[in-house]
């Protein structure tokens, strides 16, 4: 069986105020209190949101006629610079996971985030088409301890009751990133130009380490603590990881739902300007809308899910149901491309995305928190950001393709539909708690829960 503190079990203590007590036992501790807990958690969303300003303002320029004229790209090149970033995103998740789960979340965090600040601030110094590969590739392998980290925090710090919440608040990070990014991107390159964007997105997201460095705990533990952590670690084998069919649903429903959204961050500008006829800044407004919806929606269903488990339905069965509805409701992207009217078009496209905000929160406390015993969330975490990294490199480059051997945007949008349906169909048969991974033996004797 999977633990006890982390799903509901007959016969056993009530999971929430177990883990309330342990909160309540790490605050005294030293550990970060009920108003700092919040403090830090902002914090985490605003790093989040800064990376993904960083990560996809390049869509943007992959818009810009003069930008492409630049470099000489065709619709491939697009692609394969769009995905460049998820390739290294993905190698490095796993490592990063690791990493927050041996040597805390501050520092790892901080150096990584100064590291990829300064990637994208080069590339707007950049003259050949491999340099800015090679930005590219940087940023990803240094954003790439964002997600693990993020969620091993959240973990050691909330319960149950309030996870829907606690990530759905870091989860409007990550949607209002590109949809802040989108507008912003497309002014600097309208009213300065595509390496001036860089420059400035860059260097003014490093003012976020200053905060960082004075509100976090240094987490950084000592020798004691890291052999304790290690014996801990190996409570949970990473067979067990990969041999569980939750962390591979995980891995299915973050695929699918990455798809989409990676889609929307890499090509819908494009797809505005050149399938829609609006200008670079109007598909900057537009998809702002997008990812504006999807972020309210997502912390709202996370906080909608957490009050209906505070009143004693099962927590699994509730989550499964919002993210089930949200990926039905995502299929209304295909809508979209064979509207009649643009302003039909900007409709489904805003409510497609909004609507799968039902999924975001749900599906990451679900795959990564509910079920997954505590000590190895870093590690889990980053095996399933594969998935995630996969599908921003599968749609942002075979879209791409498709888009050259189509001539249209309609085909791409069909491919979706078929990944959403695959999310919803993974949700309900692999999400269930006694396919978790498993607890054993720790070497005193002792059976360790998460």
């Amino acid at each position: 069986m999977a633990p006890t503190d982390v799903f509901p079990v007959a016969g056993t203590q009530n999971p929430i105020k177990l883990k309330r007590n342990k909160q309540m036992e790490t605050s005294q501790s030293g550990r970060p209190g009920t108003v700092n807990r919040w403090v830090v958690l902002a914090l985490l969303a605003i790093g989040v949101l800064i990376s993904f300003i960083d990560r996809t303002s390049i869509s943007s320029t992959l818009a810009d006629a003069g930008f492409v004229r630049h470099f000489a790209l065709t619709d491939v090149d697009r692609g394969w610079i769009n995905s460049a970033f998820f390739w290294s995103y993905g190698v490095f998740q796993v490592p990063m996971g690791w990493l927050a789960d041996r040597y805390g979340v501050k520092w790892p965090y901080a150096i990584s985030f100064a590291v990829w600040c300064v990637a994208t601030a080069l590339m707007g110094a950049v003259t050949a088409l491999a340099s800015l590969v090679v930005m590219r590739l940087i940023i990803g392998m240094a954003e790439a301890i964002v997600i693990p980290a993020s969620y091993r925090w959240i973990r050691n710090n909330f319960d149950e009751s309030q996870n829907g919440l606690a990530v759905g608040i870091l989860a409007m990070g990550n949607k209002f990133g590109p949809a802040i990014g989108a507008p912003v991107g497309a002014w600097f390159i309208v009213n300065y130009s595509w390496k001036m964007m860089f420059i400035a997105t860059g260097l003014v997201g490093l003012l976020w380490l200053v905060p960082w460095l004075l509100c976090v705990r240094n987490d950084l533990p000592s020798q004691g603590e890291l052999k304790q952590a290690n014996r801990s670690a190996r409570t949970v084998s990473f067979g067990s990881i990969l041999s569980s069919p939750v962390v591979w649903g995980g891995m299915v429903t973050n695929f699918c739902y990455g798809y989409f959204t990676f889609y929307c961050m890499t090509w819908m500008p494009s797809y505005l300007v050149e399938q829609r006829g609006l200008s670079i800044s109007r598909s900057g407004l537009f998809t702002f809308f997008s990812f504006a919806g999807i972020a309210i929606v997502a912390a709202l269903a996370g906080w909608a899910a957490d009050r209906i488990i505070a009143r004693g339905h099962n927590p699994i069965t509730v989550r499964k149901v919002f993210i089930i509805a949200g990926f039905a409701g995502g299929c209304t992207v295909l809508f979209g491309p064979y509207a009649p009217t643009l302003q039909m078009a900007l409709f489904w496209n805003v409510l497609s995305l909004s609507l799968l905000g039902l999924v975001t929160a749900n599906n990451l406390v679900l795959s990564r928190l509910t079920l997954i015993p505590r000590q190895t969330i870093g590690l889990v975490t980053g095996v399933q950001q594969l998935a995630t990294s996969l599908a921003g490199g599968v749609a942002a480059s075979l879209s791409g393709w498709l888009l050259h051997v189509s001539g249209t945007y309609n085909l791409p949008m069909m491919v979706i539909l078929g990944f959403l349906v695959a999310g919803a169909m993974a949700t309900a048969i692999l999400y269930r708690p006694e396919w978790a991974p498993k607890v054993t033996e720790a070497h005193d004797g002792s059976l360790r829960r998460a």
